[in-house]
């Protein structure tokens, strides 16, 4: 079924009598994938493989561009791109893809996630037709979580995006690799259950049975049922976002992965928790969001806060970045819980934002690991004067993630702050306390990257480390294209902000007025 649905999808036209673009982007990794196997040669060989790869990846990355500047108006915020047609109509299954603004800038930055991955992985010698097919489903699953309009099918896609990461780990990870790779997929797949049953139970609640979520948002149930909706999809999404004190795999998982895989992880796959709540949080249940927004404002300062402190204690680089994923993505949850459309814009922002910073940081990790063989912080010094490119890279993408002005995160960050203290929903101190609080993550971040690039690239140099060569003209372009889009948007926001505000300004204008004037008048708040 899975090898024909490319012919069947490519012989139907979409919705609107167009062209299905959608369908060509997800299907085309996994079509290169299926090719994998059928490649001559060795299987360590990595050079066929990885010129397959990056050509199906280059052309899915073209395309999407292209689809996107060319058949997408970010100034609507209706559902664009439209396909849909039954797929297994015994279990109500259909394949329905479109796009709107919270998907659109998502599946560009997982494309171009995916892509630089890919390139970053030309050292891989092992297993090289599996490693590089696993990359290629891991886009198709990807790109199929953000445009899916079917709960089922937007499931499935979830699940399947967990397979090739799990592979990923446990094949090409660190010495702990099986222990890292088993504790990510207990979470995520434990998270799923919570998922699927309250999918399924909304897909239930109405007069009809319905997986479609558009009009799974039109029933937005209220009451204790959709409270607990809301706290099951919560639980799950949350899980994967990572929210405190559901995150402890993330910086398992980092410590053990390839440098690839971890900017996978961070740019794309911490995406799909936020996106997801945005989509059936925000977007189904309105009110028990309005309910729970003050909720998801205390777990986005404890993940802001905690994530900081973490960081500190972390002597491996890839965890200390990972602890500071941790405290990025608090400002998603700050910014979903603002319950007001500049705070879910800066949320939007802030998932484009970190996804391009900390795949950086953990591609540029991987170029100095590649040399030194240590992730080890107290193991590593000097590196500056061995290695100034990298060192200058690594700097670039600290400073962008310590949110420095002219750089996205600077923008994402003040956005989301603002977003919270300009909503009249809470009460004042409510208001104040949560600024000052979040203030606090924000000035820790600078104190514990600055302190990593101090111990790595500064002070003696350790004679044992084996270090061969700086940054090649190849590195130094990756690090290039995830960096240069940061000072872009740092400079010119608009460029992303156009293409999702329509569609964050309606998800809060769908927001019961109601509700939100409620929240002033809760004692806890302040």
């Amino acid at each position: 079924m899975v090898a024909a649905l490319p012919a069947l999808v490519a012989s139907l036209p979409a919705a609107d009598g167009t062209f299905p673009w959608l369908s060509l982007i997800v299907l085309l990794p996994s079509v290169a994938a299926l090719l994998m196997p059928l490649l001559p040669g060795d299987g360590d060989d990595p050079r066929l493989p990885r010129t397959v790869a990056l050509t199906a990846l280059g052309i899915d990355f073209a395309l999407m561009l292209w689809v996107f500047s060319h058949h997408f108006d970010g100034s609507s915020s209706a559902l664009q791109l439209v396909e849909r047609f039954s797929w297994v109509p015994a279990l109500g299954l259909e394949w329905s893809l479109a796009s709107d603004g919270l998907s659109a800038p998502l599946v560009v930055l997982s494309g171009l996630v995916t892509l630089l991955a890919a390139a970053a992985s030309w050292n891989v010698a092992r297993k090289t037709r599996l490693y590089f097919a696993l990359l290629l489903l891991q886009a198709s699953a990807q790109a199929l979580v953000f445009l899916s309009q079917d709960f089922l099918l937007f499931f499935l896609a979830w699940e399947l995006e967990l397979v090739p990461v799990y592979l990923l780990i446990a094949i090409w990870g660190g010495p702990q690799r099986q222990y890292a790779a088993t504790k990510f997929i207990l979470y995520t797949a434990t998270a799923s259950l919570l998922i699927l049953i309250s999918g399924l139970a909304l897909a239930l609640s109405g007069d009809h049975f319905s997986l479609n979520l558009t009009e799974l948002a039109s029933r937005s149930p209220g009451g204790s049922f959709g409270l607990l909706c809301y706290l099951g999809f919560l639980i799950g999404f949350g899980v994967k976002l990572p929210m405190f004190p559901l995150h402890t795999w993330l910086p398992d998982a980092h410590g053990e992965a390839n440098a690839p895989v971890s900017m996978l992880l961070a740019g794309v796959l911490l995406k799909m928790g936020g996106y997801a709540l945005l989509r059936f949080n925000v977007q189904m249940l309105p009110g028990a969001h309005q309910q729970l927004a003050p909720a998801l404002v205390v777990l986005g300062i404890v993940n802001i806060v905690y994530g900081a402190l973490n960081a500190f204690a972390q002597d491996n680089v890839k965890r200390r970045i990972a602890c500071s994923s941790v405290s990025h993505m608090g400002f998603v949850l700050l910014g979903i819980g603002a319950v007001d459309a500049l705070g879910l814009s800066g949320a939007m922002l802030q998932m484009i934002s970190h996804g391009l910073i900390a795949a950086a940081m953990f591609f540029v990790t991987g170029v100095f690991y590649e040399r030194t063989k240590t992730l080890s912080i107290p193991n590593m010094g000097g590196l500056a004067k061995v290695l100034p490119v990298t060192f200058a890279f690594f700097l670039a993408s600290s400073l962008a993630s310590l949110a420095l002005p002219g750089m996205s995160g600077f923008v994402s960050e003040i956005t989301v702050f603002l977003g919270i203290t300009a909503n009249d929903a809470f009460t004042i101190g409510f208001r104040v306390i949560t600024v000052v609080l979040a203030a606090i993550g924000v000035v820790l971040t600078p104190v514990y990257l600055l302190s990593l690039c101090r111990r790595v690239f500064f002070g003696p140099r350790i004679p044992a480390l084996a270090v061969l060569g700086d940054m090649k003209p190849r590195e130094a372009l990756i690090g290039l294209s995830l960096l240069l889009p940061t000072l872009v948007i740092g400079f010119w926001p608009r460029i992303a902000i156009d293409l999702y505000e329509a569609s964050t300004t309606a998800l809060a204008n769908n927001l019961p007025a109601q509700a939100a004037l409620a929240l002033g008048r809760i004692p806890a708040l302040g």
